[in-house]
């Protein structure tokens, strides 16, 4: 057995009570927390190595990012609305190769556990390439490829192809490795599709996760050609439940709100992304007040263009507080609290991660608090100004570091697995050719619908 202890920090542990410890110790032995209290309280056994924070330093449980899509494609498909936008992001798809699929990974989860990020629900393509990049770095990833079997939407992944990922890949890297089932949307898929993904669902014991009701356009839309809201689609197809996980939900109403609560579904929140496509805010609050489980997520680079939950936190909370005029709206525990454990119920993975707690798995954040953006810093038993500050100042640069199943992936804000320059750089080369490729293939895109 290895052990190793972190003490005198502020640790917010996030479990149901929101304790918050002023100053603490957490012990870890091999891959699991095996104590957490008050410094001086927690036996350290003979030989334990310390990280001594000195006071200087809070622990928080490793955020979690809900919904992403790994790509190399930042910063170019700009200033468009999601209906106009969308077609322009399927020319990466098509021209995308496992190789190129390989590198937006690395890339990708290389950004998410530099800003403190260690457990990834990703949807993209070539994905067994994804699983290779986050054993490279030591990041916990679900795996959910882009299934769409709609004409002309062939250049997606498939069902079969789905589920030999699950066959190949579920619960593999012990355990930190899990495949959805990953259907794109309503409109790339046909009623088989859900079937199919229900059956593989209870067949494997895996989760679904799709998009719905992301923008006003494509909510209409979806009633033109189908007759029904999204909600209600999906809902015929059998899809909600407490395996599902549904990405956005800008255009729920009042009912549909219910209905999401009631057949336990979860949503991923992605107001960054949300608002840089012009779709809309969620009713986020309303959807907590029903009891709907409700994560963060970034959506991605293409459509963010950063990877920080730090950034979804703060831009989550303000844009509720400034639409509903309401400056109490998502205060900074509820952040806290959906970048972490709503984020791994969201996921089924509650049971192992999203908290500070003994027996959970050693998921951490280790935050460096004696930076400006955080000073003056004082904390108590309520979190003090720091849990304020946590959500609505801090960034990646104070992740001092990280560690995924107990083993150290980030150290004094450096990757420890992997060269943090070979990986931007074979990106970079990598990026330059498929931003080629794609727009050598531009002049045959076509409509979402």
């Amino acid at each position: 057995m290895s052990h190793f202890a972190i003490t005198n920090v502020a640790i917010f542990t996030v479990d149901t009570r929101d304790r918050v410890i002023p100053s603490g110790t957490l012990l870890v032995e091999d891959d699991r927390i095996v104590a957490v209290g008050e410094t001086g309280s927690v036996e350290l056994p003979p030989g334990c190595p310390v990280f001594d924070g000195e006071h200087r330093h809070a622990l928080l449980p490793g955020l979690i990012d809900c919904h992403s899509h790994s790509s190399l494609m930042r910063g170019v498909t700009e200033n468009m609305p999601l209906m106009e936008w969308l077609p322009w992001y399927q020319l990466e798809h098509r021209a995308l190769t496992e190789d190129y699929a390989y590198h937006s990974a690395r890339l990708c989860y290389l950004e998410a556990l530099l800003s403190g990020t260690t457990c990834v629900m990703d949807m993209y393509r070539f994905m067994d390439r994804c699983a290779d990049a986050a054993g490279e770095l030591g990041l916990r990833v679900q795996l959910a490829p882009y299934v769409a079997d709609r004409p002309g939407k062939d250049f997606f992944a498939s069902r079969e192809e789905n589920r030999r990922l699950i066959q190949t890949h579920h619960d593999s890297q012990q355990g930190r490795i899990r495949v959805w089932m990953g259907l794109e949307h309503l409109f790339y898929c046909t009623e088989d599709a859900y079937r199919d993904a229900v059956t593989y669902s209870r067949e494997y014991g895996v989760g679904i996760h799709t998009h719905a009701s992301e923008q006003k356009e494509e909510e209409q839309a979806v009633t033109a050609e189908f007759g029904r809201r999204s909600i209600a689609l999906l809902d015929h197809y059998g899809i909600l439940g407490e395996r599902t996980l549904l990405a956005h939900c800008v255009w729920l109403n009042g009912d549909e709100i219910q209905r999401v609560a009631d057949t336990g579904t979860a949503i991923a929140h992605c107001p960054v992304s949300n608002a840089k496509l012009a779709s809309g805010i969620a009713p986020v609050p309303d959807m907590l007040a029903a009891g709907v489980t409700v994560g963060l997520g970034t959506d991605g680079p293409v459509c963010n263009n950063s990877l920080s939950l730090f950034e979804e936190m703060k831009f989550a909370s303000l844009i509720q507080k400034a639409s509903r005029l309401d400056a109490t709206a998502l205060p900074a525990r509820d952040m806290l609290r959906m970048a972490t454990i709503n984020g791994a119920r969201a996921l089924g993975l509650d049971r192992d991660i999203g908290s500070l707690e003994p027996g959970k798995k050693a998921d951490l954040l280790l935050l460096d608090t004696s930076a400006p953006n955080l000073a003056p810093m004082s904390v108590d038993e309520q979190g003090g100004n720091l849990l304020w500050n946590l959500v609505f100042a801090a960034t990646g640069a104070n992740v001092s570091g990280v560690w995924v199943d107990g083993q150290p992936v980030i150290a004094h804000g450096q990757p420890v697995r992997v060269s943090a320059g070979s990986i931007t750089e074979a990106s970079r080369i990598a990026g330059l050719r498929l931003h080629e490729a794609c727009r050598k293939l531009a002049h045959t895109r076509t409509s979402m619908i």
